[in-house]
């Protein structure tokens, strides 16, 4: 418990407190913004940030990590909660809190039954079209309260056509409200980066409110936020509800793994110290536990609010038990300061805090990875991971956000198996003293009566047909000897067993000797149990010595 507080020194404590102020004025508006995305009232952002922090601080791993609300799974959450509540405020509240709870207890019991590696299952692509299709999602949700028209329902493009359809209608000081705000906050990141820019546009929207009355004017404001600490307990859920939370709650704990995981990660690399996947996931599903218990929402850790906290230079969790003790103050005596927040300052703190993981950037370069040799030996499959990031994004803006990543891991998951059941299987011709692809070495005499073979990748049951006809695609009617150079094969499975002991009998009844040079160990151990009499004399420690090797049977003169 508390892991990073072990050997603490007096010297920590100074920057740790300065660390925990700086993000405490970050943490407390995006709570509030990432509460009105989840769909409840925006003190719930707080009550989940205090428990969250206190619990991961005693049972997380990383030393900077910050949890909290996140704008990724507070949109999960208003997408799972929703048809559950059917339009009833308090029940979407208290379904908010059971779904933290859900997705706590399912974090601790994975963290204790050490399933930390779960987070491999979503690649990086994946995981990026999640997030892009995620915050175009978000934005388009908020652009409506920024102009003051009417919200639509329905998909992205649903909702951006309900937007653009109302643009006659949009309210001018509500407009302007926002516009300044959106400006202010992207000003103050890009050109005073330590100048906590949400909070200031945020108290500055209050006092324009207050000075000019705005409310009265048209702009819409937060409203009254209850002040004091929340009541603790289990929320008025029953239980088959709980139970039919707990899948939608698999989704959301995975997605929150993944992105906390990452930050840990990152910065533990920085300041020289190891997490632990497992009691990352222990350490969310604790700060959940504790939301849901707390009446708060869904939280993980977070990318932007831990690269704050460790520029301002904290090096222990002590910071985020600061942050959590100011939030506590916040909810006893400021609370009535955040009434009068503008919601189209809030939604320009949320547009602000999301549009920059709208990383087209990120998605040019996965676009780029490509090249006309990979288009010939792959097809469509050669750019995999940018077609997995897409069409995780497109999921997303049309079938919502759980249907999405699930669409993405599953194209991801085809495309791979297609690559993999297509390897490329080059002919080798020697320069030097390598064998290298003839393909890349264009205008290289190669000998047709002696054939080399190497496939890159390993042999199973996918691809052994393609193997074999690719093999046999190479050969000629002067062909004797086809050695399959097996150093880049890691492993084999019986079926591309069978088909090699196939593959060298048809051969034989050409006239040709099928010879394995370089098989490494996985591929030795089984070619010798699943075939040994078939290659018993015809593995070789080297492609020059198969070649040779005296005789039809290829024997060697020195013992296998």
């Amino acid at each position: 418990m508390f892991g990073s507080l072990q050997g603490y020194r007096r010297a920590w404590l100074r920057p740790d407190v300065l660390a925990g102020l700086t993000v405490w004025a970050v943490l407390v508006p995006e709570a509030l913004a990432y509460a009105a995305i989840a769909g409840v009232p925006p003190v719930v952002g707080l009550y989940a940030a205090v428990p969250a922090l206190v619990l991961y601080a005693a049972v997380g791993s990383s030393r900077h990590l910050v949890v909290g609300p996140m704008s990724a799974t507070a949109a999960l959450s208003a997408a799972i909660v929703a048809p559950f509540a059917g339009g009833d405020p308090l029940r979407l509240v208290a379904l908010t809190s059971a779904l933290a709870l859900v997705v706590g207890l399912l974090g601790i019991l994975a963290g204790l039954v050490r399933l930390g590696f779960i987070a491999s299952l979503i690649s990086e692509p994946v995981l990026k079209g999640f997030i892009v299709g995620l915050a175009l999602t978000i934005i388009i949700g908020q652009v409506p309260t920024l102009l003051g028209v009417p919200k639509a329902g329905g998909d992205f493009f649903e909702q951006l056509w309900g937007t653009v359809s109302h643009l006659g209608d949009v309210d001018g000081p509500t407009v302007l409200v926002g516009g300044v705000s959106l400006a202010a906050v992207l000003a103050l990141r890009r050109w005073l980066p330590v100048v906590p820019g949400s909070l200031v546009v945020v108290l500055l929207g209050i006092a324009v409110t207050v000075m000019f009355h705005l409310d009265t004017h048209g702009v819409d404001i937060v409203g009254p936020i209850d002040p004091g600490l929340p009541a603790v307990g289990l929320p008025a859920v029953a239980p088959h509800e709980y139970l039919g939370l707990v899948g939608p709650a698999a989704g959301v704990l995975l997605i929150g793994f993944a992105e906390g995981l990452g930050a840990a990660k990152t910065y533990a690399a920085r300041a020289g110290y190891e997490v632990s996947a497992n009691r990352e996931l222990a350490g969310l599903g604790a700060a959940n536990l504790g939301s849901g218990l707390c009446a708060g929402m869904v939280v993980n850790g977070s990318l932007s609010k831990t690269a704050v906290n460790g520029a301002a230079g904290a090096r222990t969790q002590v910071s985020g038990l600061v942050v959590a003790v100011l939030t506590v103050v916040t909810l006893l005596f400021l609370t009535g300061l955040f009434e009068r927040l503008p919601e189209a300052t809030l939604s320009a703190v949320v547009i602000a805090a999301v549009v920059e993981l709208v990383d087209v950037a990120s998605l040019r370069r996965l676009y780029r990875v490509w090249t006309t040799r990979l288009g010939t030996i792959y097809g469509f499959a050669a750019r995999a991971d940018f077609a997995a990031a897409i069409a995780t994004m497109l999921g997303v803006l049309v079938f919502d956000t759980l249907p999405g990543l699930f669409i993405g891991i599953a194209v991801s998951m085809v495309l791979l198996l297609y690559r993999v059941s297509r390897p490329h299987v080059a002919q080798l011709v020697k320069v030097g003293d390598a064998w290298v692809d003839v393909d890349r070495h264009a205008g290289r005499p190669t000998d047709p009566r002696s054939v080399v073979v190497r496939v890159e990748a390993g042999l199973f049951f996918a691809n052994s047909d393609h193997v074999r006809a690719r093999i046999d695609s190479v050969r000629t009617a002067e062909t004797r000897v086809v050695v399959l150079d097996a150093e880049t094969s890691p492993f084999v499975d019986i079926t591309a067993a069978q088909m090699l002991v196939q593959l060298a009998d048809s051969l034989r009844r050409d006239g040709i000797d099928l010879r394995i040079a370089r098989d490494i160990g996985q591929v030795r151990d089984v070619m010798r149990t699943a075939a040994p009499d078939a290659f018993r004399r015809n593995v070789f420690e080297t492609v020059d010595e198969a070649l040779a090797a005296d005789g039809p049977s290829g024997e060697r003169t020195t013992p296998p």
